[in-house]
């Protein structure tokens, strides 16, 4: 008998990452991550591990003696008091640490499971060009990556099908607005799941991307009839000739009791087809691809029996006001990251010479406020994590810093040098907290824009 792989899930305790370990954790040795930590494990099979997907370091801890990964992980809930940054960008810098880490270690595989990108156009829905963002950055490293691309995945416990679920319940009319129109191939999670246990481990599926849908091609709409008529209920479901995904996202959340960040993904890759193309990777694929009743069928379920996740500890809040900002700045010359970085220290004393100033000393750089002899920040470079393409730095003093060993500044390449993201982690102002997020914060908005227009026009 084979020995058994050790399998690393980020995103473990979402749908897919649920429903993978309680159907397959015989066939591996599965090392779980959560961003809490575990107070009480009930499943000894299954090892769960603390990780900060925001911290390179975290991330290679939590990555150590595995040999496969499955990353599942998607637009993450703020874990600071004021997080200054979309979830693209978000996503793209979790990828990047991600692959970092897995480089590192140097896994076997890696496969994500992202999005079926629209055939008609370039000019995907920003969750799509995310979804494919992630999927490069995973893949631009020498860890080989698979990806599965698929639409809706249905399935007990799904996000996206509750959404199809309490609209139904909720609403005895639906005017369904011109998105709903729009045709795509969703697929029951028990085959989703039983694709990925084939492709781990699997050369033939390294470097691709799959495609990854059921028999069915239903448009939304019709996605909400047939699960009123499996529930029984009397609805009355019809098209408007308006388009309105803005309007859409709002009532769809209000009417269904989820928030918005949750919605917005589903509804904006809703305005496009996203239909499977075939592959012959599935062609010698022996499943049985369950219909589109079935899967709802089963999505209806009373009481899925999905995997039950352990008792964690609330999240440690070490500091109250703490502070992530990240911004992804246009780099067409792919300007190296430490070559950013000094470029960054001069411009700034130069584009605000009125007011700042700085200064070089050893590894060290400071800012002044031009009628302040203390410094108001103070950045040192750590020059053992550092590489021409991320150049970290703590910031370790300044008028402007309460805590002096908590917070750090970064600026790495990601997309093959396209982009330079610029970030701030774990940054505790000495300001009160109402007048820092209106005035510092806005002003370091400000300045990395204008230092964005700079890079952009070099």
């Amino acid at each position: 008998m084979a020995e058994k792989k050790t399998l690393v899930i980020a995103g473990a305790t979402g749908f897919i990452g649920r429903w993978f370990i309680k159907e397959y954790k015989q066939h591996y040795h599965i090392i779980a991550l959560s961003r809490k930590k575990v107070r009480e494990n009930y499943d000894p099979e299954v090892e769960w591990r603390q990780v900060e997907l925001y911290s390179i370091t975290s991330t290679e801890k939590a990555l150590a003696g595995a040999d496969l990964a499955l990353y599942l992980v998607h637009s993450m809930t703020p874990s600071t008091r004021l997080n200054q940054g979309s979830f693209d960008d978000t996503d793209l810098l979790l990828a990047d640490n991600f692959a970092r880490a897995a480089e590192k270690h140097q896994l076997e595989q890696i496969v994500f499971v992202g999005g079926i990108l629209p055939k008609e156009s370039d000019h995907f829905s920003r969750h799509l060009r995310s979804r494919y963002e992630v999927e490069k950055t995973l893949g631009g490293r020498s860890v080989p990556l698979t990806t599965l691309r698929a639409g809706i995945i249905i399935g007990p416990g799904g996000s996206s099908f509750t959404i199809v679920q309490k609209l139904v319940e909720n609403l005895p009319v639906m005017a369904c607005p011109k998105w709903c129109e729009s045709l795509s191939q969703p697929v029951a999670v028990d085959d989703v799941l039983h694709i990925l246990h084939h492709a781990f481990g699997n050369p033939a599926w390294y470097h691709q991307a799959v495609e990854v849908g059921g028999p069915d091609v239903v448009s939304y709409m019709q996605l909400l009839r047939l699960t009123a008529d499996i529930m029984g209920k009397k609805r009355l479901i019809f098209s408007i000739p308006v388009y309105t995904v803005g309007f859409s996202k709002l009532w769809v959340a209000r009417f269904t009791q989820s928030s918005t960040t949750l919605v917005s993904p589903l509804v904006e890759s809703l305005r496009h087809t996203v239909t499977v193309e075939p592959n012959p990777l599935l062609e010698d694929l022996d499943y049985p691809r369950k219909g589109i009743e079935e899967m709802v069928q089963n999505a209806l379920a009373k009481e899925p029996e999905i995997y039950q996740l352990p008792d964690f500890y609330p999240r440690e809040n070490k500091e109250r006001n703490t502070v992530r900002s990240y911004q992804r700045l246009g780099n067409p010359r792919k300007i190296p990251a430490h070559r950013v970085a000094t470029l960054y220290q001069r411009w700034l004393p130069n584009r605000l010479k009125y007011i700042i100033s700085a200064k070089l000393k050893g590894p060290d750089v400071s800012f002044y406020l031009f009628f302040l002899k203390r410094p108001i920040l103070t950045l040192t470079l750590v020059k053992d994590r550092s590489t021409p393409q991320r150049q970290l730095f703590y910031i370790t003093a300044g008028a402007l810093v309460k805590r002096k060993d908590y917070g750090w500044l970064e600026f790495r390449q990601v997309l093959n040098g396209r982009y330079i993201i610029a970030a701030i982690h774990e940054f505790v102002p000495t300001l009160p907290w109402y007048l820092y997020v209106n005035t510092q914060a806005r002003i370091h908005l400000w300045v990395m824009k204008r230092f964005g227009k700079y890079l952009q026009n070099l």
